[in-house]
C-alpha cells in the first residue's frame, strides 16, 4: 500500500517550461521577478534591458515550472540585437506554455513576428495584458476583444505585474495547462544562471539607471573574480565600452559615477547573496564590441 501511494504521488507531479515573450518594456522581467519572489531579472525603464535568456525555476511539492524570461522582440540593427533575437527564437521552440505579455498602454503595431509564431505553435497560450492600472475598463475591453481575434486559441488575463494584480491566478492556471512530467532540474535550484552572471547584471542595472542616452546600451559586464573569504564575497569585475569618451563618462569626474554605481550595485548584491561584497570595478575599451562576432560570443552571446 505504502509502494502504491509513493508510485501514484510520482505520477501525479507536473513540469514544464514556459517562456515568457512579448515587446520591449511589456514587463515580461517584472513579471517573473514577482511569480519567483526574487529578483533574478534586472528591471529598467529602459527598452532593451533584457539581454540573455534567464531560467527561473519554480518549485512546489507536486510541480515544477521553468520560467524562461526573453529579450523583447525587435527588428535587430547590429550583432548584439542579433544575437538577442536568437534566444528569443529558441525559446518559441521548446515550450509547454507560453505566457505572451502586452502592455495596454503600447500604442504602436503588435508584433507580427510573435502573433504569427503563436498561432502556428501547438501549445497553449495566456496572454497577459499588463499595466490595467493605467487604462481604464472601455478600453481594456476593446484591447482584449483585439487580441482575442489576433490570437483566438489564447486564454485572457488582465495584470499589473507591477502591482502584482491577478498574479495569484496565474500559477494555478499554469498547473492545470501542464503535463505531468518529473522534475527537469533538482528542486533546490531557482535558476539556470552561475553567481557572476547575477554580479554582472546587478552592475549592468545601475549603468542603466545612471546613464543616459547610448552609454548603457555600449557596455557589456565581465566578472572575472568572485571568491569567498571568510564571510565575505571579493569580487572584481570589468565594464567594457565601445569608445574612450565612454570611457571617461563612466568613470566620471574624479571617479565618482563610477563609484555610484558601485555603491548601488554593491548594496543589491549583498541583499542577493545575503553576504558582505567587497566590489572592485573597472572600466576598459573594447572597440565596436557589439558588432564584433568574436566578441559577442566571448561575452556569452553564441
Amino acid at each position: 500500500m505504502r509502494l502504491n501511494s509513493i508510485l501514484f504521488k510520482q505520477i501525479m507531479h507536473k513540469a514544464g517550461f514556459v517562456n515568457i515573450v512579448g515587446k520591449p518594456n511589456a514587463g515580461k522581467s517584472t513579471l517573473l521577478n514577482q511569480l519567483m519572489g526574487e529578483k533574478l531579472a534586472i528591471v529598467t525603464q529602459k527598452a532593451q534591458t533584457t539581454r540573455h535568456r534567464i531560467f527561473g525555476i519554480y518549485n512546489e511539492e507536486d510541480l515544477q515550472i521553468v520560467f524562461s524570461d526573453t529579450p523583447g522582440v525587435l527588428d535587430p540593427k547590429y550583432g548584439l540585437q542579433e544575437k538577442m533575437m536568437d534566444f528569443v527564437k529558441d525559446s518559441l521552440q521548446d515550450a509547454d506554455v507560453f505566457l505572451f505579455i502586452v502592455d495596454v498602454t503600447d500604442k504602436a503595431e503588435p508584433s507580427e513576428f510573435l502573433i504569427d509564431k503563436l498561432n502556428k505553435i501547438p501549445v497553449p497560450v495566456l496572454l497577459l495584458l499588463n499595466k490595467i492600472d493605467q487604462t481604464n475598463q472601455q478600453d481594456l475591453e476593446k484591447i482584449a476583444t483585439d487580441w482575442h481575434e489576433r490570437i483566438p486559441k489564447a486564454e485572457i488575463l488582465p495584470i499589473s505585474a507591477l502591482n502584482s494584480f491577478n498574479l495569484d491566478i496565474i500559477l494555478p492556471k499554469l498547473k492545470d495547462m501542464l503535463p505531468e512530467s518529473p522534475a527537469y532540474y533538482d528542486k533546490d535550484m531557482y535558476t539556470d544562471k552561475p553567481e557572476r552572471f547575477f554580479v554582472n547584471e546587478a552592475i549592468r542595472e545601475k549603468i542603466l539607471l545612471n546613464y543616459d542616452k547610448e552609454i548603457p546600451y555600449s557596455v557589456e559586464v565581465v566578472t572575472e573574480m568572485f571568491k569567498e573569504k571568510e564571510g565575505i564575497i571579493f569580487i572584481d569585475s570589468i565594464i567594457y565600452v565601445e569608445r574612450d569618451t565612454q570611457k571617461g563618462i563612466i568613470i566620471g569626474h574624479k571617479g565618482e559615477a563610477i563609484k555610484k554605481v558601485g555603491t548601488e550595485a554593491r548594496i543589491d548584491l549583498e541583499k542577493f547573496f545575503s553576504k558582505k561584497i567587497h566590489l572592485n570595478l573597472f572600466v576598459k575599451v573594447k572597440k565596436d564590441w557589439r558588432k564584433n562576432d568574436r566578441d559577442l560570443k566571448n561575452f556569452g552571446y553564441r
